[in-house]
């Protein structure tokens, strides 16, 4: 049998590529900072993936060598990664949006429960940020009758 296989070629590269690959990849890191001040709502996270897959294209490019390899590894990775982007970023925006699409309701799951009644719920015992003098009403302690018969009230069938 012989044998097809080629010795693989080093890929050493100057280290001014390493250099300006860091380099590249620090910028990114503050360009990507500073967009999230910006307040640019959903496109925010756009802009954070986009700006992450092309870090990691660059760290597996020229870090991982695989700029070098056979390109067909190279384009199958790149796909993938933006195929992933791209469905991160429309799910989050399907999850952005749902509240327009949806008549969403919030309400607690048992308006009956003990956690209400605490003046916290009724707006007596808010705490203003510094303000530690009201902290006291958060630490107080439960009676536990109160959540064992709302318990029992819910774990009752209902009438049919």
């Amino acid at each position: 049998m012989s044998s097809h296989s080629q010795p693989q070629a080093s890929h050493v590269l100057p280290l001014k590529v390493y250099l300006g690959v860091g380099a590249a990849l620090l910028f990114m890191t503050v360009v990507t900072v500073v967009v999230a001040t910006i307040p640019l709502g959903g496109w925010n996270l756009v802009v954070a993936l986009t700006i992450a897959s092309i870090k990691a294209l660059l760290v597996a490019s020229f870090f991982m060598h695989l700029y070098y390899d056979h390109k067909l590894y190279f384009v199958i990775f790149t796909v993938a990664l933006l195929t992933l982007t791209v469905f991160i970023v429309l799910t989050m925006f399907d999850t952005l949006e749902r509240g327009a699409v949806y008549d969403i309701k919030a309400r607690p799951i048992n308006p009956k429960a003990a956690m209400y009644d605490s003046p916290s719920f009724k707006g007596q015992g808010t705490p203003v940020h510094g303000d530690t003098s009201k902290a006291r009403g958060f630490a107080a302690p439960i009676d536990s009758t109160i959540i064992k018969r709302d318990s029992a009230e819910q774990a009752k069938p209902s009438g049919h």
